[in-house]
């Protein structure tokens, strides 16, 4: 695949970016991208490598070596049809991935490896401008109408797949507009919302019906759900967050991170006024947490004006290249530097947050903190022990809850009588994705719990197929690994 000596000829390159003093004065995507020839070079390091790791590696099975090829020889068409044979949206998982392929990739032994998501993300983005990317409805409609509860990646991924097979998809939102954390989550100086829309467009024209501002288990009940149409898709996401009950928790200015991130989505869509406004603007503020919620946080925070930006993670710092117990092909626990984090947040390893301070009128005004360390003894979880005499305070005027989230909400479980595994998800099993209820099927993070976007896809994805065997009998649905009939 690619260029045979490619991966000796040619460096690894991937996308700059604007200046940080230029991209922090607003929300749009501040990615250069690379020139068409630089990316056939990048293509050209995909090697013949026998066994594509990275199809493993991948949750989608993404084709990889092959749309590698197909870029090298600049045949950008096939490249997209390879791409969406497997992934219904690549714009999402190019920009918002953190590319396990990459990490499974064998130049990746002992080499950089092939910049996998980049070239994703060109190709799709080439699909879009040429045109080559529109509306595909069924030929013929079968009577069987899906209802898909959630509009983030995991139920369009169905959605769309179900639409596929010629059945009548109505997909329920809660919020204003579709996409779930993509639209309401992800800050938009990683995704800008218009990459969004003009996929819903496409999925709109093929047939898919979106009905939004409507909370099932309270607009709608579950047991009307499931009387009117012939199947459901749970795919609502794991969206309690996680608390950190310490002393002062109540304080004004102690805030969760998905109320912070969603209300900056809205206002950057326009929303001028909120009931309580969440803004970090001459604040000293600590971001609790250090993973990809935490970086978005960061980079809003920076955007709103703060007069300074501190991370805690209570995790010691990992290293940057892969910790032993960690090897090729798997996934590793490395050191990720964000672009937020570039931006001017100062990180701080092994911390853990004691309590908050507060003013007579209930306001936050700082925290204390105390080092950590880990003990590990052999055969057993490792232990938190606070380091002795390593208390500090700390000012902050904003603290962000950034501790991910324990489970998804249950309300319609529970109205239908459906079972929960141990971690507050919805019971379903990965051989066919149904609950203990006929004709209700769980996929994404409110089966798996929190998770990647790649993953959400894929679930999305798989759950389809199972939905489309409880309707008809069998499917012709793909499953991972099998690719999709070409089509962009």
């Amino acid at each position: 695949m690619g260029k045979i000596t490619g991966f000796l000829e040619f460096d690894r390159k991937v996308e700059s970016y604007a200046p940080v003093e230029d991209r922090v004065k607003n929300y749009n995507e501040f990615t250069v991208p690379l020139k068409e020839t630089e990316l056939k070079d990048q293509g050209a390091r995909c090697m013949d490598c026998g066994i594509p790791f990275c199809h493993s590696g991948c949750p989608l099975g993404n084709l990889i070596p092959d749309f590698n090829d197909a870029v090298y020889r600049a045949k950008w068409e096939k490249a997209a049809q390879i791409l969406h044979s497997t992934n219904n949206f690549p714009e999402f998982t190019g920009r918002l991935c953190p590319a396990p392929c990459e990490e499974a990739c064998v130049l990746g032994i002992n080499e950089d490896p092939v910049t996998i998501e980049n070239i994703e993300k060109n190709i799709v983005e080439t699909a879009f401008e040429k045109g080559w990317i529109v509306a595909q409805p069924p030929k013929n409609r079968t009577d069987k109408k899906v209802a898909v509860v959630g509009s983030g990646p995991a139920g369009l991924a169905a959605a769309q797949q179900l639409n596929r097979a010629g059945h009548t998809v109505t997909v329920f939102e809660r919020d204003e507009k579709p996409g779930g954390l993509l639209r309401y989550g992800i800050p938009d100086f990683k995704m800008e919302k218009h990459i969004i829309d003009r996929r819903l467009k496409v999925l709109e024209e093929e047939g898919i019906e979106f009905k939004c501002d409507v909370h099932v288990g309270k607009d709608i009940s579950g047991e009307d759900l499931k009387n009117d149409f012939d199947a459901v898709v749970l795919s609502g996401g794991a969206t309690v967050r996680r608390n950190l009950p310490i002393e002062g928790a109540d304080l004004k200015g102690v805030v969760q991170a998905m109320d912070f991130l969603p209300q900056n989505n809205r206002r950057v869509d326009g929303v001028k006024t909120f009931e309580n406004e969440i803004m970090a603007t001459g604040k000293d503020v600590v971001v609790i947490g250090g993973g990809d919620t935490g970086s978005d946080c960061i980079g809003t925070s920076i955007r709103h004006g703060a007069t300074s930006v501190s991370n805690f993670e209570i995790m010691p710092m990992s290293t940057v290249e892969r910790p032993e117990g960690q090897p090729w092909p798997f996934w590793p626990m490395r050191l990720k530097t964000s672009t937020s984090h570039k931006e001017g947040a100062e990180r701080f390893f092994s911390i853990s947050t004691k309590k908050f301070l507060g003013d007579k009128d209930g306001n936050l005004t700082g925290l204390v903190t105390s080092e950590v360390e880990w003990i590990k003894t052999p055969g057993q979880r490792p232990q938190l022990k606070e380091v002795a005499g390593t208390e500090k305070e700390w000012k902050c005027e904003l603290a962000l809850l950034a501790l991910g989230f324990t489970g998804s909400e249950m309300t319609i479980a529970e109205q239908l009588g459906i079972e929960a595994d141990g971690r507050t998800n919805i019971k379903a099993s990965e051989a066919d994705y149904k609950t203990n209820v006929p004709g209700i099927f769980a996929a994404g993070d409110q089966r798996r719990g929190q998770s990647l976007i790649v993953w959400a896809i894929s679930e999305g994805r798989q759950a389809a197929y199972h939905v489309d065997t409880y309707l008809m009998g069998e499917s012709a649905l793909p499953l991972k690994g099998e690719g999709d009939l070409p089509r962009v």
